[in-house]
């Protein structure tokens, strides 16, 4: 093979973009990381709260704590009447895709050497209950554009129209690791040559209060516990966590080949990366699975446990999700990596969460800085090398980031700073 071979040559990551109630574009969610910014308070948007006169029980109040992106801000490139009719999921989308496509500047690539995965699926939900309780006593009315908007392809469909993405595209579903899969599938397809440009893209899931009622039943999302101290809320790793806090999010991330572009310098190497399941329907956590998950990752970078220096890992502030990471990172012996949950600043994204989180490592290898980890006030275990209330500087080269989904999903992923 010769080094223009695509399996020898490096695989970089060459432009982010990140959407979240913390934050719109990098510049002000990488203030809102290092600041510890918050945005945890009773969720308002229609459809995500439960119509009066339906509670039931004293559990259930209708109210659910969360962190929601305020008014959106889309990119002046894109036609108004374009967006007039798209869903809050597609305008969040667009306009994180756009920010990552300027900044790899992809303008100049073969528009048919440009590959998106989206990562994914049911993410339209509360767009979906409001437009059946809207149309529940006239269904004649419904707009025939229901056809396609009700599937998760059209927000491919919209992304590829506006950025003229000639390539692949589709969904990639996968519950909370959906994004961080997204990732790994972007690599694959650069490192094969099937594209020479992938763009992997964490979709932002709009819950309905059908969701968040399921997810407090099921224990996972957080009880009304913290309803009058939202900020207390979100507590990964402290023993008085409560289960997840949803946090609105969408991040982008463009991989290619290493040498295309120097319109900015890469951010990192991607090194190595893993999917394993646990072979369960159940979300119930395995240390086996996540284990094996970082073991074949670390074998894929040729990285001992050692040589790792810093760990995003999943973190939801889930009480047996939390216990279970961590004692998976002790058999791995990660336990001497720095490491912060970023949740605990942007809530849980769910099916963005592991673009998010992999946007948040390369944003923090770029400034050499770690952010905080809010209210981690009691650790379960105090032996990590926690980065607690104030951020950090770290001067650090290799990263790892962790997520796993519902139905016995795990991944992880290795960057080494470019």
């Amino acid at each position: 093979m010769t080094n223009s071979d695509p399996e020898t040559r490096d695989v970089v990551v060459t432009g982010l973009g990140v959407t979240s109630a913390v934050g719109q574009g990098k510049d002000d969610f990488t203030e809102a990381l290092f600041e510890g910014r918050h945005a945890f308070g009773v969720m308002q948007r229609p459809g995500r709260r439960m119509p009066s006169g339906s509670t039931g029980t004293d559990s259930v109040t209708g109210d659910f704590l969360g962190a929601e992106i305020g008014d959106l801000a889309m990119p002046k490139n894109i036609a108004a009447r374009s967006v007039r009719t798209a869903s809050l999921s597609s305008k969040a989308a667009l306009a994180t895709l756009d920010e990552a496509w300027c900044e790899a500047g992809l303008n100049d690539v073969d528009p048919a050497r440009i590959g998106l995965v989206l990562g994914g699926s049911n993410v339209q939900q509360r767009e979906l209950a409001l437009l059946y309780a809207r149309h529940a006593d006239r269904p004649e009315f419904l707009r025939p554009s229901y056809a396609l908007g009700f599937m998760d392809s059209d927000l491919c469909g919209f992304c590829t129209e506006q950025f003229s993405i000639r390539g692949f595209a589709h969904t990639l579903g996968g519950a909370s690791a959906s994004g961080l899969l997204a990732v790994l599938q972007g690599v694959r397809a650069v490192q094969s040559g099937q594209v020479d440009v992938c763009i992997a893209l964490g979709a932002l899931m709009d819950l309905s209060y059908w969701e968040c009622l399921a997810f407090q039943a099921m224990g996972a999302m957080g009880s009304h516990r913290w309803a009058d101290a939202p900020d207390s809320a979100c507590r990964p790793f402290d023993r008085s966590h409560d289960g997840f806090i949803f946090g609105e999010a969408c991040a982008a991330v463009v991989i290619e080949h290493d040498g295309r572009s120097r319109q900015t310098e890469p951010y990192a190497y991607f090194r190595g990366g893993g999917t394993v399941m646990d072979g369960t329907r159940n979300p119930h956590p395995s240390v086996e699975g996540e284990v094996a998950v970082v073991e074949a990752a670390l074998r894929e970078a040729g990285l001992t446990a050692s040589a790792v220096d810093y760990v995003n890992p999943h973190g939801t502030g889930s009480p047996t999700g939390d216990a279970t990471e961590l004692q998976a990172l002790r058999r791995c012996g990660l336990t001497g990596a720095r490491i912060n949950a970023t949740k605990s600043i942007t809530g849980h994204g769910l099916t963005a969460a592991g673009t998010v989180e992999i946007v948040t490592t390369l944003l923090q290898m770029k400034e050499q800085k770690l952010h905080p980890t809010r209210n981690l006030d009691d650790p379960l275990e105090d032996a990590f090398p926690w980065v607690r209330e104030k951020p950090e500087s770290h001067s650090f080269r290799t990263a790892v980031s962790l997520n796993m989904g519902f139905g016995g999903m795990n991944s992880a992923i290795c960057f080494e700073k470019y």
